[in-house]
């Protein structure tokens, strides 16, 4: 296997004051910003993200990312050194990423792809992300991703070496290292939020349903968004909420149907839960799996993409060709109840990871310059 991960030490590091300008798609999202070292400068200076055309002057959204534009490429070439792409490009077609890349070598720019999604979530229908992935993949002067398994599909389907690196931590400090509230029953949470297209929820649910009834002192609660029931939202999808309804008037779930949460909210939410149950039937990797890690709650992860290479966690069968295997789904709460497993990172554990990452990356901008 020539997929690799850096070590701690790798070549002649550049002095510090000789930082690197990194144009980052996106720079502004979590997993970008913690891809520094915490209260200590790296030696890398992230662009700002460019507020997007329409954006109010007070939003911090960076989507669409204005930087996947040729014409930006152009006009601020000499502002960065390297371009390195997260994610954020699914309404760019092949064509536009390939006048992307030719605006970079034009201008001698290295390009850095982080695959984060072999398969899109947000996406019915694989084929368009396919398409970008084979301009990007090929294109880029050095790829990372999160798991083995995907850096193993990367090699196998376009013959790419890839480094590996973990997703660092979620949750911030204090939050990281508070303890876990105590709890009298043991609850099982599915998140529908809006009801993403890789969710495949009502299976999911109805399975945890019997599974909880099974148990004693358990509870199984669904949270969902609002919209879903908002006949003027994308994501309006009444069969599903009265369905859900319905579940909870029989006594066999809790339902709460809310806005957005913060992150404040989110790590609350979270933190109450015993076991987070992902009900994805296609995808690659999860931030909400990493903030689980962070915050001690267990996690049930489906037997697609390379989650369960991502931190310990319970698997259950569930992809968009077989479907869910509901006998393992059963089989993985009945577990989580019955042994409690305690797979939480220490603060100290996440902040060494941290500084492993942040210093991986710079060594990959620095050796693309030299």
């Amino acid at each position: 296997m020539s997929n690799r991960t850096l070590p701690a030490s790798h070549g002649r590091d550049l002095p510090r004051a000789e930082a690197v300008r990194v144009a980052s798609v996106p720079a502004g999202h979590v997993y970008v910003r913690h891809c520094s070292e915490e209260g200590a400068p790296d030696a890398v200076v992230r662009l700002e993200d460019p507020r997007p055309n329409g954006a109010p002057s007070t939003s911090q959204r960076w989507w669409p990312p204005v930087m996947l534009d040729p014409d930006w490429v152009r006009a601020h070439h000499t502002e960065f050194d390297v371009f390195h792409l997260h994610f954020g490009f699914d309404a760019q077609s092949p064509q536009g990423l390939s006048s992307l890349v030719r605006s970079l070598r034009r201008y001698g720019k290295s390009l850095v792809y982080t695959v984060h999604d072999l398969r899109n979530p947000h996406q019915r229908d694989p084929a368009p992300h396919d398409a970008a992935l084979d301009v990007l993949i090929p294109a880029a002067d050095h790829l990372i991703t999160l798991t083995p398994g995907a850096a193993a599909e990367i090699e196998r389907r376009w013959g790419r070496t890839v480094t590996v690196l973990p997703h660092p931590h979620v949750v911030e400090q204090p939050r990281l290292s508070q303890p876990r509230p105590r709890r009298d029953r043991f609850r099982v949470g599915v998140h529908a939020k809006s009801l993403r297209p890789n969710m495949s929820l009502l299976p999911v649910v109805r399975t945890l349903a019997e599974a909880v009834a099974d148990l004693r002192d358990a509870e199984l609660q669904v949270n969902i968004h609002r919209e879903v029931g908002d006949p003027g939202a994308y994501a309006y999808a009444p069969d599903v909420l009265a369905e859900l309804r319905s579940l909870a008037d029989s006594g066999l779930l809790r339902l709460h149907v809310h806005d957005y949460f913060d992150d404040d909210r989110l790590w609350d939410y979270l933190s109450a839960l015993d076991l987070s149950v992902l009900p994805y039937a296609f995808g690659t990797h999860s931030g909400w799996l990493e903030a689980c890690h962070d915050l001690g709650t267990t996690v049930a992860a489906p037997s697609c993409g390379y989650y369960a290479e991502q931190r310990p966690c319970l698997t259950y069968g569930h992809t968009v060709d077989d479907g869910l295997d509901a006998d393992s789904l059963y089989a993985a709460v009945h577990e989580a109840h019955s042994v409690r497993p305690h797979w939480r990172a220490s603060a100290a554990e996440r902040a060494a990871e941290r500084a492993r990452v942040a210093t991986a990356h710079r060594q990959v901008y620095r050796e693309l310059l030299r």
